[in-house]
């Protein structure tokens, strides 16, 4: 009777490579299924056709046995490595540097300073300019008054008004203060918008101009010619008395 070599009489043949994979492979599910809770595995899902995947390495599997024994395979410990080293290179903390605190300077305020607005009108153009001045006799060494306009929607204090801007004007150590202005449009000529702080008598000056609209540019015009026709009638008629003949002689 013959019998293959390497195997006992009666134990069958010896198992081949496939079959021996089979088998380690059942009692690798069969361990797992023991010592493991696939419930707790983020990466097990069942479909909606009664079968289970595998999320992380996107297979699919019969039963929870064949998803276990996945688990303990190579593609899946590769992918759950490669995932690891994924999530340590993003949570990775990077040095910091130090932000650089500026120290916030507390002045003690002594009240607002003084302040004289004019209102003007260009005679040439019609446009309407305002001239601001400010006393600060109290002013810190070395300190220059600083302005700013403020659209009615970055300030909180006063209620929106579309109709005004604000021009702010501030110099340690007193407070900040205001103006209420039309919201239209300024000119940045140079002759048209300037400031000049006087250090001697400690008086700020800001001059501004509003560009004039098409009307107020008419009528100045209009007043222009009529003054000019006006000089021009005074000029003749002086003229006139100039030649006057005396008739009495």
């Amino acid at each position: 009777m013959s019998k293959d070599w390497g195997s006992k009489a009666g134990s069958g043949g010896v198992a081949s490579a496939s079959e021996a994979n089979v088998q380690r492979r059942a009692r690798l599910a069969q361990l797992a299924l023991d010592t493991i809770d696939v419930s707790n595995d983020p990466y097990f899902m069942k479909n909606h056709l009664g079968s289970y995947e595998c999320k992380l390495c996107l297979t699919l599997h019969t039963n929870e046995g064949s998803y276990m024994a996945h688990t303990q395979g190579k593609k899946h410990q590769q992918n759950l490595a490669r995932r690891a080293a994924k999530l340590a290179k993003d949570n990775l903390v990077q040095p910091i540097e130090a932000v650089k605190r500026t120290a916030v300077k507390k002045v003690q305020k002594i009240g607002r300073p003084g302040y004289k607005v004019v209102k003007q009108r260009d005679p040439d153009t019609g446009s309407r300019s305002l001239l601001f001045q400010l006393h600060y006799p109290s002013i810190s060494s070395g300190v220059q008054p600083r302005h700013r306009l403020v659209s009615t929607f970055e300030q909180s204090v006063e209620a929106r008004n579309e109709r005004v801007q604000y021009l702010l004007f501030a110099a340690e150590p007193y407070e900040t203060v205001a103006f209420a202005i039309p919201n239209q449009p300024i000119e940045r000529a140079a002759d048209k918008f300037f400031t000049h702080w006087d250090e001697t008598t400690n008086m700020f000056y800001l001059q501004l101009h509003f560009v004039p609209d098409a009307a107020a540019a008419a009528q100045a015009k209009s007043r222009n010619a009529a003054a000019a026709a006006n000089n021009a009638n005074t000029n003749d008629d002086e003229g006139e008395g100039n030649y006057e003949v005396d008739e009495t002689s």
